[in-house]
């Protein structure tokens, strides 16, 4: 299934039905009276959040979403039918912003949650309401009013219990597919994940968490670089951060390095982001030059202010379960009750440059309708 996690949509609720001018006509009622019925209400737009979906795919071919129409109002103090809601299904984890203002209107990140996007015209008020002692022949009655039209920009951000943070091929897919039944695409060249991917890492007796893959980070993802803006904000909603380093083939590059820069792009990309509590492991311990430069990676990252650093190895599954528990331990610490609230990311122009600073420590405590193809 092809993953989409941005589209731009437009949405129209229902308009109002207009109020009727009638009047009796019926035997035995020699005076008759006013008898118009009100119009009926129009139907809003309803976005409904549910779990089992995971992409915005099916929204980006259907670009035009309508709520019904009311009715009109009827003689006989006959009331319009109202018009059916359009509800409108989303992932988990979607936030709708005004595609003309940039305001969010809704974040939708719980299971079942429901939010009127666009809401339905009112019906108006047939003649039998405008009898007055001084005219009980009221030739006049309300229109409806038109429904809220509006284009909006949705966007996903994967919920998950932990994200995997580090450039590419560093190993994260890797692990993902060792913890979990998930099975992302693995090859021994950068930028093989280009979506997001999740899974469920189990540690037995009911103990597990979500596990999302979040594609390589470069530097200068902060700024757009590659598709980092689109690959942090998948970042944005998970509670414990695993960030990966491992011996790259560049000699430009080494963990330490590599480190710092993670770290400067999710500062650059957001402050909150770069204070979610983290966890830092060294991966491909499998391999000998891995191996012989773990003290020297932890010594660095210790000086960095990273007290603690695993290491582990997907191919052998060495470490891994150790890691597990210490991703365990740490979302330990954050109940799914404290998870940060939304995240509003820098602008470009208010990004700050340079190293990224204050990261010492690193790990704190902290459907009816009509459709419009």
């Amino acid at each position: 299934m092809q993953f989409v996690d941005e589209v731009e949509i437009e949405v129209t609720a229902g308009n109002g039905g207009h109020g009727a001018v009638a009047f009796r006509r019926e035997s035995h009622r020699p005076l008759g009276g006013p008898s118009g019925g009100d119009g009926g209400d129009g139907g809003d737009v309803i976005f409904h959040a549910h779990e089992r979906l995971t992409t915005l795919l099916d929204l980006g071919y259907r670009r035009r979403i309508k709520a019904e129409h009311g009715e009109n109002g009827r003689g006989k103090d006959q009331y319009g039918k109202a018009g059916a809601d359009a509800v409108v299904q989303v992932p988990v984890g979607t936030q709708v912003y005004d595609a003309d203002t940039g305001e969010l209107l809704a974040d939708l990140d719980t299971h079942e949650q429901r939010v009127v996007i666009a809401r339905g015209g009112k019906g108006g008020r047939g003649n039998m309401h405008f009898a007055t002692p001084y005219d009980r022949a009221p030739r006049r009655a309300e229109d409806g009013t038109p429904g809220e039209r509006r284009t909006l920009r949705l966007e996903l951000k994967l919920l998950a219990d932990v994200g995997l943070v580090g450039f590419p091929n560093v190993g994260k897919s890797t692990f993902i597919a060792t913890v979990s039944r998930a099975r992302p695409k693995i090859a021994d060249y950068p930028f093989t994940t280009l979506v997001p991917n999740l899974g469920v890492a189990s540690l037995g007796d009911e103990r597990s968490f979500v596990v999302a893959d979040i594609p390589g980070i470069i530097e200068g993802a902060a700024e757009g670089a590659g598709l980092g803006l689109r690959f942090l904000r998948h970042a944005e909603r998970n509670r414990v951060l695993l960030m990966l380093v491992s011996i790259d083939p560049d000699p430009e590059r080494d963990p330490v390095s590599d480190y710092r820069t993670l770290r400067s792009e999710l500062l650059r990309f957001s402050p909150t982001l770069a204070e979610r509590p983290a966890v830092v492991a060294v991966s491909k311990l499998d391999l000998p030059e891995v191996r012989e430069a773990l003290p020297e990676i932890r010594a660095g990252l210790a000086e960095l202010g990273v007290p603690e650093v695993h290491a582990f190895s997907a191919a052998t599954r060495e470490g891994v379960d150790d890691l597990l528990r210490a991703l365990e331990a740490e979302l330990g610490r954050m109940p799914r009750a404290n998870l940060p609230a939304p995240i509003t990311p820098f602008r470009a122009e208010e990004r700050p440059h340079g190293d990224a600073v204050g990261f010492a420590g690193d790990s704190t405590d902290e459907g009816a309708g009509e459709v419009d193809e």
